[in-house]
């Protein structure tokens, strides 16, 4: 495995496992099986709803606690500063641990500033070993980390070969953010795991699209965190540590950018209210797994 060192010195595996939309049937056996194959780092989040089975299967493990990188994540409606202080706490007793490595404000929206204060409190208080920011575009980036007494340690958002995130990751070098990617293969969208320029350097390495692209967010410095429910998948996404992509393959990987998300953008008022919606219906299904996207 190989680790970054975040701007307060804590190492983070730079290869990790995500439980976005796994359900809380599959929650357990699947980070069973993550750690078993070899992965330390497991992302999760309150709106995930799948906290408690994260720590079960973490606890059933018996791999040592300090080997694992543990990330969670608040949701909007615990924020501001005495809301989402609560839910860390109590996001901490369904991880059924006393320490967190890793909290991020979910989502750039509400009072941010109260939540991330109460993040800078339970850091200091050594609850919680770094915090940080997802979803959050550059300027909002550069604006926590100026505005803030602590900067964000990580920004976790969408990252992939069809929205490179050249301009963040930039700024998060200048500033000392470690960069992290969320739908590191786009979820499949615009075809991408049949492209045919990664097909072809996929098959000069004899490996798979998908390995090629997580190698390539790794020679970047980007920590990525695939998501799949099927051991064989998990054991292909977790070999990547044995090639090199030759810097040719890197830029040619870097034309295919295409500077737009795959996804939504934040600053679009119409999915601001639509999340504002969704608040309300993970907060009455409590639930996530089967949400109907309207992106």
């Amino acid at each position: 495995m190989e680790y970054v060192t975040l701007s307060n010195g804590v190492k983070m595996p730079i290869l990790g496992y995500g439980v976005y939309q796994v359900t809380k049937d599959e929650c357990e056996r699947c980070v069973l099986d993550a750690l078993k194959i070899g992965y330390r780092a497991i992302d999760t989040a309150q709106s995930y709803f799948n906290e408690e089975e994260v720590g079960n299967a973490i606890a059933k493990s018996g791999i040592p606690r300090e080997e694992i990188f543990l990330t969670t994540k608040v949701w909007i409606e615990h924020y501001g500063y005495e809301e989402t202080k609560k839910s860390v706490i109590e996001s901490m007793k369904k991880l059924k641990t006393d320490y967190l490595d890793l909290v991020l404000l979910h989502q750039p929206f509400s009072d941010a500033y109260g939540a991330y204060r109460a993040l800078e409190e339970l850091y200091d208080e050594g609850k919680i070993r770094a915090i940080g920011i997802s979803n959050f575009y550059v300027d909002r980036m550069v604006d926590f980390a100026s505005f803030n007494r602590i900067k964000p340690m990580v920004n976790q958002v969408e990252t992939h070969i069809y929205n490179q995130q050249k301009e963040m990751k930039e700024w998060a070098d200048k500033y000392g953010i470690q960069l992290e990617a969320w739908a590191p293969f786009g979820e499949g969208r615009g075809g991408i795991f049949d492209n045919p320029v990664i097909a072809r350097i996929a098959q000069k390495y004899k490996k798979t699209p998908a390995q090629v692209m997580l190698r390539w967010h790794i020679q970047r410095g980007v920590v990525v965190i695939p998501k799949s429910t099927h051991i064989e998948r998990m054991e292909e996404n977790f070999n990547v540590f044995d090639f090199t992509l030759s810097d040719e393959d890197m830029k040619t990987i870097a034309e295919l950018d295409k500077k737009t998300s795959s996804f939504f953008s934040h600053q679009d008022p119409n999915m601001v209210e639509w999340f504002v919606k969704m608040v309300e219906e993970r907060k009455k299904n409590n639930d996530s797994s089967k949400e109907k996207k309207n992106w």
